[in-house]
């Protein structure tokens, strides 16, 4: 009977210890430096003081913010342009100053925005594949800010919208396709704005502020439609993230100067969910989300490591799930899209960690036996297609992603930027074609509009002319009367 006894209390404590590690599929994530042949070497990251990412990829390019003389600049590699990068290697050096943040536009991969210490937002056009010269001209250069612009981030589900924050604490909300600042947020942010970003639809924006705020924004009411004072208590920078349910997620820090995680409930943020202290170390946490599986990765500027937590609806509601580790200390990182990665791997993320020289991928893999597609891991995701245009958005329209299967990869669809929204739309290089459908009687007063045009330009060479002649007669006669 004692050995009765005694089998039951093992069986207990077994059952109980079951119960208290909760099953996740996520459990046994497994990260991945790749080896050094897959790495971008030979780079000279951006040494500026400024806590972005610095790095910015998608399913075709990874874009690097680098050291550059003279002014600001930025490495765009293709992905597959591995090994080391040579120094007169092209880069985007449009900038006066140095470059703060980059974004790729999530409707267009061969798009790409950048914000800089010479307080300008620029959008570039990147060539199908890759730069072969400098690039120095944007498509539009964006102005509205008095100081250096720190934040760049495009809206998710409505195409050319891009939100920039400067040092000027101010917010603007740009149409790119026209080149106008279509919202100014002014007067909601007293000291400098640390982060700033969409929800899932685009409709609301969160900011963290020095003044240790989050606030909540409907930006097309210019109104602040909730705030939390002191959401973490510690001086050191803020980040605050929306999630896929509406939440708000934030990474800051505590009095005693540890890092701290907070999970907030945007309508009423009185107390937060769940609030969770992480070490003493005193890098600022980017977070990274994954809206399709729920995970979040942090990422701290100066760690050598990322940690990722899955979010669910049951206490604690942030669940630990496991830590990768290295050896160097990241300067940046950058974070792949889902449609960006390799399913048939079972790869459910993939970052760019930036060395001070370098440029690593980190793949993160979910052990599976079978070849089989998993659909539990991949659950249908944003693709690429925007849901609305700028002019509906800023009317008042929503419009939520449009999910894509990866099921068969990701392949990704052809001249998707030559849509032709307007004939003013900046990013579109082709004027719309009409003539095909043009009537009779249009065409008529085309080639009436076209005759007095070029007798116009005639009139004017004429006048021309005629001045030339003034000039040179009148030179003439000046010169006899100095002699």
């Amino acid at each position: 009977s004692e050995h009765l006894g005694n089998v039951n209390k093992g069986w207990l404590s077994r059952l109980i210890r079951k119960r208290v590690v909760r099953a996740s599929k996520f459990r046994h994530v497994f990260g991945q430096a790749l080896k050094n042949d897959q790495c971008y070497d030979d780079i000279r990251v951006s040494r500026v003081t400024w806590d972005s990412s610095f790095c910015a990829v998608n399913p075709k390019f990874v874009a690097i913010i680098i050291e550059a003389s003279g002014g600001g600049a930025f490495l765009v590699l293709p992905l597959l342009k591995t090994g080391r990068i040579d120094k007169a290697y092209p880069t985007v050096c449009g900038h006066t100053g140095p470059v703060l943040d980059i974004d790729w536009c999530p409707h267009n991969d061969h798009v790409i925005a950048s914000g800089s210490e010479d307080c300008t937002v620029m959008v570039w056009q990147i060539p199908e594949n890759g730069l072969v010269t400098p690039l120095a001209e944007p498509v539009v250069v964006l102005e509205g800010h008095s100081k250096r612009v720190g934040i760049i981030t495009w809206h998710p589900t409505a195409r050319n919208v891009l939100m920039s924050a400067g040092c000027d604490n101010l917010i603007i909300i740009w149409n790119v396709g026209t080149g106008e600042a279509m919202i100014q947020l002014e007067d909601m942010h007293p000291d400098v704005i640390f982060s700033a970003c969409w929800s899932r639809n685009g409709a609301l924006i969160c900011t963290a502020c020095k003044d240790k705020n989050i606030r909540v924004i409907d930006p097309r009411k210019e109104k602040i439609v909730a705030e939390k004072d002191k959401a973490h208590d510690g001086a050191r920078p803020m980040r605050a993230i929306f999630l896929a349910d509406g939440n708000i997620f934030t990474t800051g820090f505590s009095r005693m100067s540890e890092r701290q995680l907070a999970l907030w409930n945007p309508k009423s943020m009185e107390e937060p969910i769940s609030v969770h202290e992480l070490d003493t170390s005193n890098g600022v946490l980017l977070p990274f989300y994954d809206a399709d599986t729920n995970i979040v990765y942090l990422c701290g500027k100066g760690d050598s490591s990322i940690r990722y937590f899955e979010i669910t609806d049951e206490a604690p509601f942030v669940h630990y799930l496991n830590t990768f580790s290295s050896k160097e200390p990241q300067r940046g990182m950058g974070y792949m899209p889902k449609r960006g990665l390799d399913v048939n791997k079972c790869e459910i993320a993939r970052f760019y960690k930036l060395h001070e020289r370098k440029c690593e991928p980190i793949i993160m893999t979910v052990p599976r036996k079978s070849d089989l597609f998993q659909d539990d891991l991949y659950p249908d995701t944003a693709g690429p297609d925007c849901a609305i245009e700028a002019e509906d958005w800023f009317d008042g329209k929503n419009g939520e992603p449009i999910l894509i299967s990866l099921k068969n990869g990701y392949v990704p669809g052809k001249n998707r930027d030559l849509k032709v929204v307007k004939k003013s739309n900046v990013l579109e290089g082709k004027p719309a074609k009409k003539a095909a459908n043009t009537s009779p009687a249009e065409s008529k007063q085309n080639e009436g509009k076209l005759e007095e045009l070029l007798r116009e330009v005639k009139s004017l060479r004429d006048l021309v002319t005629l001045q030339d002649r003034r000039i040179a007669k009148l030179e003439d006669e000046m010169s006899k009367v100095a002699i």
